[in-house]
């Protein structure tokens, strides 16, 4: 039976776990964020493959948290962190790590011995909740690999854990599965069907994974012996923890929102909507079938929004914000950035390495920046258009320091309603609000602005965007300015 966090949750530590960074954040049980300490996520190489350094990172989080309890006073602990990270543990959480084997990189480059086999055990596109992406990023190939590396450590593992139950279990001693981490993209668990992709049977994987707990379940206290040892707060709740976007999302519904669209800008533009029918879902275009800290089915988009925003605006973009006038210009000027620079196709397919800019290419630095953001609220109009119903649209994220994105994603969208947050710590804010789930009497402050009047960018903006559209779907991407390329990529 699921278990919530007392009726008193206090102070609430949440481990926020990106792939570069790491934060512990002190957190108001209404999710707001009192003190934040972070720290690179240190990488290794290998052999046997690039991956991340789990025994002294564990030293600075037990570290930090014995500090912020010093100043907060600490009641519960929550994890969060991205979907394609996951550790095969042994039996002692001390020992290397808890560690059976290396945690991989997700960026690392994935054998092709592994991708070929990989292929046809990977299961239809429930079973994945996505395309097969570029180097390590699901979870199930990383297990795979593993496998194939050292069937003989694998077999003798005792758990394998998404990173926030990782920690938790460092923390608890208490394994658990959570539906939002492996639906995720992990290629492990079919969220329509609520069961483990049959590729977790095949390699006989089944016994590698705990019992589902909820986000919000106490797996248990935080162990004496760390408790000692490191001087953390005395009897500190566990919580499962779950998925960093799932958390975000889950931030709105506990503030009261019920049928919306959030989009969160960052190194991706990443959409969800519960309302998204299971048929409309392509992941040709990009698109995910996820899953909300309740199990539940989010239709999800996603697009590497801030990759391609830094090809465009350049390498140090102005901090100013960009007036609408210049933006208006290029519109005028039909100067249009076609897509894809990175290597992921994101909404279009075939388009990765053919970004490119069309037309009079951007003179100044602040011109550079507006078409970088005119492209980047292309892609998040298109990226909620893909979603399909939904009236209200809550952007967040980093792209809202300059106010004109979020007057643009207006125009481009003129029967939504569009709103923006201009926190920065959704997932912080998520995550401890679990603490206090099945027992909030009523819903979490949540502060979201409109972007104001837009008439004078809509028109322009309509017709724009319908040209930039249709050749972006088409691939039409013809007579663009190399130089520029050659300067800015």
């Amino acid at each position: 039976m699921a278990v919530s966090a007392g009726a008193d949750t206090g102070t609430v530590a949440v481990l926020d776990v990106g792939k570069t960074n790491v934060k512990l954040n002190a957190v108001t049980s209404d999710g707001f964020v009192l003190e934040t300490l972070s720290v690179a996520n240190p990488v290794l190489p290998g052999p046997p493959w690039r991956h991340h350094d789990l025994e002294s990172l564990g030293e600075w989080i037990f570290a930090s948290l014995a500090e912020l309890g010093r100043r907060h006073p600490l009641q519960t602990f929550v994890a969060a962190g991205h979907g394609s990270g996951g550790v095969l543990v042994c039996d002692d959480p001390d020992m290397a790590a808890g560690a059976a084997l290396p945690m991989i990189d997700y960026e690392q480059p994935v054998p092709e011995k592994i991708q070929l086999g990989y292929a046809p055990l990977s299961g239809s596109f429930f079973d994945r909740g996505s395309a097969t992406m570029h180097s390590a990023t699901h979870q199930a190939r990383q297990l795979y690999w593993m496998q194939e590396h050292a069937p003989e450590a694998v077999a003798a593992a005792r758990w394998y854990l998404g990173l926030p139950q990782y920690w938790a279990w460092r923390l608890s001693g208490v394994a658990a599965s959570e539906a939002s981490l492996l639906g995720a993209q992990s290629h492990l668990w079919n969220v329509a069907d609520r069961r483990f992709a049959p590729i977790v049977g095949a390699r006989g994987w089944r016994s590698l994974m705990p019992d589902f707990a909820d986000a919000w379940q106490v797996l248990g206290s935080a162990r004496p012996a760390l408790v000692r040892r490191h001087g953390l707060p005395e009897g500190l709740h566990v919580l499962a923890g779950g998925h960093d976007s799932s958390l975000n999302h889950y931030r709105y519904h506990a503030g009261g929102l019920r049928d919306f669209i959030v989009v969160s800008t960052g190194t991706w533009i990443v959409g969800f909507s519960g309302r998204t029918a299971l048929d409309r879902l392509d992941e040709h275009r990009g698109m995910t079938l996820n899953s909300d800290v309740f199990g539940r089915p989010l239709g999800g988009v996603l697009t590497m929004g801030g990759r391609e925003f830094s090809h465009v605006a350049g390498r140090e973009p102005p901090d100013a914000a960009v007036p609408d006038d210049v933006v208006l210009g290029l519109i005028a000027k039909r100067t249009m950035t076609m897509p894809s620079f990175g290597d992921d196709d994101g909404l279009f397919p075939g388009s990765a390495g053919r970004g490119r800019i069309s037309g009079p290419p951007p003179e100044t630095p602040i011109e550079r920046k507006a078409l970088a953001l005119l492209y980047c609220a292309l892609l998040t109009a298109e990226c909620v258009e893909a979603l399909g119903p939904g009236p209200l649209v809550v952007l967040d994220g980093s792209f809202l320091r300059d106010p004109l994105y979020a007057r643009l994603v207006a125009a481009l969208l003129p029967n939504r309603r569009v709103r923006f947050n201009l926190d920065t710590y959704g997932v912080a804010s998520g995550a401890a609000l679990l603490a206090s789930e099945g027992r909030r009497q009523r819903p979490a402050p949540l502060s979201l602005a409109d972007p104001g009047d837009v008439s004078h960018l809509s028109p322009a903006v309509a017709v724009y965007a319908s040209q930039w559209r249709a050749r972006a779907r088409a691939g039409h991407n013809s007579g663009f300015s190399r130089d520029f390329e050659r300067t800015y990529r």
